[in-house]
Formats: C-alpha cells, sequence, structure tokens
C-alpha cells in the first residue's frame, strides 16, 4: 500500500462529488509536472490525504488505478486546463474535524522528506497535485486525526445515550484508519527486517567505529532515510551501516557521517574534549564497498549537521 497527498483546494468539492482525483496530462508549455505525472503511480487500495486550504479534509482509499480519461463535463474549475488527464476513481471518507496542519508541523515536519515534499517549511502546502507521503508521515497524519476524530469522541461517549455509543462505534473512520495503520506498520517493519538481514553481514555483524557485536545492541543505519528513499532503496543493504545504539543516534541526527571513502566526519556540535566519551575518533576510516558511496555521499550532503546550528 502507497500514500499520497492530494492539494485539491477550489476543486475539493466537485471531485468528492464525482468520486475522483483528476490532473491534466501536460501543462501549457507542453511539459509534465512532476505533480501530475505522480497519477500515474496511483493503484487500487492506495490510500489519499484531501488537503484543502491549509487542512486535510478526507482521506479516501483508492478503487480503480489511474488512468487515462478526459475531465469530466461537469468540472468547472478544472476549465483552464486541457481536457485530457489522468483519472483516479477513489472513495472519500471525510473528517468530522479536520486536520490543520500548521497547528501539528512541529510533530509532522520530520516526517517530510527533502524532495518533492507536500508542505513549504512554514506548514503552508507547496503548488502542485499531487505529492508522495511516506509510510512514517502516512501514521503521523493517521496519529494527529485520530486524536481529533477518535480519542475525543471516545472522551465524550462517557455522556452519550447508550443507542449513540453504538452508533459511533460503527463509525467506519475508526476501521479505515486502524486498516491503514496496520498496513503502514507491517510494510515498515517488513522492510526495516530485509534491510538488516541483508545489511548485517556486509559489515562483518559488528559496529565499524566501535566493535560491538552484540546483535540485540546493533542497529541497521539508513544513509538515505526511509522518507526520502525509493522502495528500492529502503531495501538496499548498501544504503546504510551497521552500528551501535550510541553510534546510531549520533548518525540518525546527522552528528556523525561517512564521505565516500568511509572517512567519518564529526560535527561541531560535539565539542573535541567529549569524542571519547561518544567512542569517537577523529578521521578514523571505515572499510566501505564501492555501492555504499552514493549512500553516504547522500548522508553527508543532506542529513550530517556539520556547522553549530540546531
Amino acid at each position: 500500500m502507497s500514500s499520497f497527498i492530494v492539494m485539491q483546494g477550489s476543486t475539493y468539492q466537485e471531485e468528492k462529488q464525482l468520486g475522483i482525483i483528476w490532473s491534466p496530462q501536460i501543462d501549457k508549455s507542453g511539459m509534465v509536472p512532476h505533480s501530475w505525472k505522480r497519477m500515474q503511480e496511483v493503484k487500487s487500495g492506495n490510500r489519499i490525504f484531501h488537503y484543502v486550504k491549509g487542512f486535510i479534509v478526507a482521506i479516501s482509499v483508492v478503487k480503480e488505478g489511474c488512468k487515462k480519461g478526459s475531465k469530466p463535463q461537469t468540472m468547472q474549475n478544472h476549465h483552464r486546463w486541457n481536457d485530457e488527464g489522468y483519472l483516479v476513481s477513489t472513495e472519500y471518507r471525510e473528517l468530522e474535524v479536520p486536520l490543520n496542519v500548521r497547528d501539528h508541523f512541529d510533530e509532522i515536519v520530520r516526517y517530510l522528506p527533502i524532495k518533492y515534499s507536500a508542505f513549504q517549511v512554514d506548514g503552508s502546502g507547496n503548488q502542485g497535485y499531487l505529492y508522495p507521503c511516506n509510510e512514517e508521515l502516512s501514521l503521523k497524519l493517521l496519529e494527529c486525526i485520530s486524536v481529533l476524530n477518535i480519542y475525543k469522541s471516545d472522551e465524550d461517549q462517557l455522556e452519550l445515550p447508550v443507542d449513540e455509543v453504538i452508533e459511533k462505534e460503527r463509525n467506519p473512520l475508526l476501521t479505515f484508519i486502524a486498516e491503514t495503520e496496520s498496513e503502514a506498520k507491517m510494510k515498515i517493519r517488513s522492510g526495516q527486517q530485509k534491510f538488516r538481514k541483508s545489511l548485517m553481514p556486509l559489515w562483518n555483524n559488528e559496529c565499524p567505529l566501535c566493535g560491538i557485536v552484540m546483535e540485540v545492541l546493533l542497529r541497521a543505519s539508513h544513509a538515505k532515510p526511509w522518507k526520502d528513499s525509493s522502495d528500492q532503496e529502503r531495501l538496499d543493504p548498501y544504503n546504510g551501516v551497521l552500528l551501535c545504539c550510541n553510534h546510531d543516534a549520533l548518525y540518525d541526527k546527522g552528528l556523525i557521517s561517512f564521505d565516500g571513502q568511509g572517512r567519518l566526519h564529526i560535527s561541531k556540535q560535539i565539542p573535541k574534549e567529549e569524542y571519547v566519551l561518544y567512542g569517537l575518533e577523529k578521521n578514523v576510516k571505515i572499510p566501505v564497498h564501492p555501492e555504499n558511496k552514493l549512500y553516504f555521499k547522500w548522508h553527508k550532503k543532506n542529513v550530517f549537521v556539520e556547522n553549530n546550528r540546531v
């Protein structure tokens, strides 16, 4: 199962009534924007979060994957675009309490990809139509939506008549969110297990920085994080390094990194006098495979915190 975020604005009501999302195939200059081209990735069973003017207002499940389809004649808000486009049939489930993205942005921001994020750094929506929504981001959005629409309802039930409580328990949104969460967690768990199993032998089952071999203390650390990787990159054992818990935490937060030759780089946020405390040695090199190099360079460029900044 994959998830997406669709930025609808004035087109939301028309598309909801038709049970679809729709985009043109090409723009006026003959180009295909990435957010339109991505429509071709949508398949039956995928989930879509619907964003309108600052709020996630609905979640839907795709009934029929993307196909080429002419613009429905009733869609007045798409009058400025060509009639030929991409069409996805989906079943909308509107939220009783929409999710204000800016109000929850501090919780969401860490799961946003560096490339093709649906949201800008201030929490507002980006221009474009359809954006990817990785499993970690999907779970966080569902958690925020649940707090507003489900857990609050549970508290309210204490003062409701029995018949109304039963009716609320039959709310299809409860089942829908639970199923979506379960599928996303399963995909992450399965992917991480496969990644770890294939990565460990590449590092002789030990942390190359400190030599720890106790398996329960070792972590398969992605160089290019899950949120930024394609499905293939997420499972590629060369997209990472085996580290102990402490060094994994430093690597995940960008406080240490490795270049293409395997040389350790240490953030200036860690004082030199504390290197011993963290089990770090300046300019130490770890053995790398040629396939590691691009991933290690990506981490150093995009994750590593080189200067004294937060």
